[in-house]
């Protein structure tokens, strides 16, 4: 997009701004819903600042457009504000100030800042009250100026609602909203306002195609203690749909009646997230009645998965294990040809997985990032920035898939001819991250923080790391990234339980040079259990070998080694009769045993 559009866009937001005597007001990237990611018509950030990763939040003021995103973007937030007057405000650097902190450093008392109050969180908007307040500065939750200001603004979603089989959810609805009324009653609260689009599309099992790569519909519910009301589109819902809906208890009204129903909502006491419930949602029920504050119960049971989705994500793995291993066979002897670039790999990773008739599109979009590509954390290759694969250095793949029955989530550094001592070394180190998390045993009550620094201990000896987290969880035919509980150094609270997936993915980003990531998708199971309690370790399921060749072996250790040759044993067998000739030849190969040199 021409930097000058950019600027005219924020040219004309900056007399909306002073016709409504705003000195500042904050755009961030989110929807209704606190989605990850959004439906066109909620890319307000996008729209007037042309930048388009998942993350990042606008600050306009009178003289000054700033963007604050996160270490993943750095590289990609510069290339796409250049030339626009936008200021990069790399958060999380240790000088770089807060949003707050910036904003009462340039405004007076009296200035009001602005933000839509249906796309802020509770927990953001009492983040900045008090630091504004102490200031004398005025924060107004105003009505969303994109109405205004965005000639063609896409309309909401529109498309159809499916229901998810209880042969592939394992659980109906009536079963899932009885459990909810279970935790709200045992909370002492009366009724949920359900704001995330996945907790809505599991507790109804609903499925829909309304956010790219996200399965899901845009809806609220209510839930209370003897009723299930779900808000969405009428024009979204087939007569099948609707009788299925009712014969599982949940009665349907319009997406936009979701305000009046907060209004008059005749409980008691209702629970909302903070972090997720929006702030004018939370305004509309709390002037008169009890708003108990928590983390929503249905993230807790949706992250459990039961016996059947457990098996779909296996079959799913399967599937997505042998369209990569063809990938994989394809693709050396493709590059030494010539002529292959980003986008083919991504093409044809499309076309292999497409041939299953389980796959139903991707999960997120693919990074197929070669040398110094990859050192930008989500690069994402398009047809005007799309590099040339040569038979050299490192080619990092970051892909995933929905399956009937599951979601996948893959990450290989795949090298394509000589690498450099050093490449091989930082390889080797991010591998053996990985295998040490992989071969945590843990006992009942540990997080995610607690493991992170398994995955970090051999990168930090080199005085190296990261700054993403290592791992998240991975919705049921939902979204890839699934909370509650995480793997990162920040503490995350949440408890790692068996039937929780969750990611394991090290890695290593060299600017201008070369990023390397490996990732496999992990199950948590039983271990153990005797005179200290329950322990718990991490199956992956993820099936795809791993790249050996770029391996010092007596910097893996012998552990390492044995894990890998562990795993690589199980990838064989079970990709092996899904491969003929040379694929075959090549899984083979690929699976080949590493000798240990210690």
């Amino acid at each position: 997009m021409s930097y000058n559009i950019i600027q005219e866009r924020v040219k004309g937001f900056r007399s909306y701004m002073s016709e409504k005597g705003y000195g500042a007001f904050i755009i961030v990237s989110s929807d209704p819903h606190s989605s990850e990611y959004v439906a066109d018509c909620w890319k307000s950030r996008e729209w007037i600042s042309g930048f388009d990763g998942s993350a990042g939040t606008v600050v306009i003021t009178a003289d000054k457009a700033l963007l604050w995103t996160d270490s993943r973007y750095w590289l990609a937030a510069e290339k796409a504000l250049a030339g626009t007057g936008y200021e990069l405000m790399k958060d999380g650097a240790g000088d770089t100030p807060s949003i707050p902190q910036w904003l009462c450093d340039n405004l007076s008392k009296g200035d009001v800042v602005a933000i839509d109050g249906t796309v802020c969180s509770v927990v953001e908007a009492n983040a900045w009250h008090a630091p504004f307040a102490e200031k004398g500065i005025m924060l107004d939750y105003a009505r969303d100026p994109f109405e205004e200001l965005w000639s063609g603004r896409p309309s909401l979603p529109l498309g159809k609602a499916e229901i998810m089989p209880e042969e592939v959810a394992g659980e109906t609805a009536k079963s899932k909203l009885a459990r909810l009324r279970a935790a709200l009653e045992k909370e002492g609260v009366e009724g949920m306002l359900v704001t995330m689009l996945d907790e809505v599309a599991w507790l109804t099992n609903l499925r829909g195609n309304d956010v790219e790569y996200n399965p899901v519909v845009v809806a609220y519910m209510i839930v209370t203690l003897d009723s299930a009301v779900l808000y969405i589109d009428a024009r979204k819902l087939t007569v099948e749909v609707r009788d299925y809906l009712n014969s599982q208890g949940i009665t349907v009204a319009g997406y936009s009646d979701i305000w009046q129903a907060l209004k008059e909502y005749a409980r008691n006491t209702i629970l909302i997230q903070p972090s997720k419930c929006n702030v004018s949602a939370a305004k509309a029920i709390e002037a008169n009645k009890a708003v108990f504050r928590a983390d929503s119960p249905v993230a807790k049971m949706k992250a459990v998965k039961n016996n059947v989705e457990i098996e779909g994500f296996r079959r799913s793995m399967l599937s997505e294990g042998v369209a990569m291993a063809k990938l994989l066979h394809w693709l050396k002897p493709a590059v030494e040809k010539g002529g292959i670039r980003e986008l083919d790999v991504d093409n044809k990773l499309t076309e292999l997985r497409s041939a299953d008739e389980m796959f139903k599109g991707l999960s997120f979009a693919t990074i197929a990032a070669y040398g110094a590509n990859a050192a930008i954390v989500h690069y994402e290759p398009t047809p005007e920035e799309n590099a040339l694969l040569k038979p050299q250095g490192f080619l990092l793949l970051d892909c995933g898939g929905q399956y009937i029955g599951g979601t996948t989530d893959i990450t290989r550094t795949i090298p394509l001819g000589p690498l450099t001592e050093e490449e091989k070394a930082d390889y080797t180190r991010v591998l053996r991250g990985h295998i040490s998390l992989a071969m945590a045993k843990f006992p009942k009550g540990t997080c995610g923080t607690q493991l992170d620094v398994l995955a970090r201990q051999w990168l930090w000896q080199a005085g190296e790391n990261y700054l993403h987290g290592t791992g998240h969880g991975v919705g049921h035919c939902l979204n890839v990234h699934e909370g509650p509980h995480q793997i990162r150094m920040n503490n995350m609270p949440a408890h790692l339980l068996p039937g929780m997936t969750v990611t394991n993915e090290p890695g290593l980003y060299k600017a201008g040079r070369y990023g390397i990531r490996i990732e496999n998708t992990m199950l948590i199971k039983e271990y153990c259990e005797g005179e200290f309690g329950e322990f718990y370790e991490m199956e992956p399921l993820t099936l795809c070998p791993i790249d050996t060749t770029a391996i010092i072996p007596e910097l893996l250790g012998s552990d390492a080694i044995e894990y890998l040759n562990s795993y690589h044993a199980h990838v064989y067998e079970m990709l092996s009769p899904y491969l003929e000739d040379e694929e075959l030849e090549f899984l083979k190969q690929a699976c080949k045993r590493v000798e240990s040199n210690v």
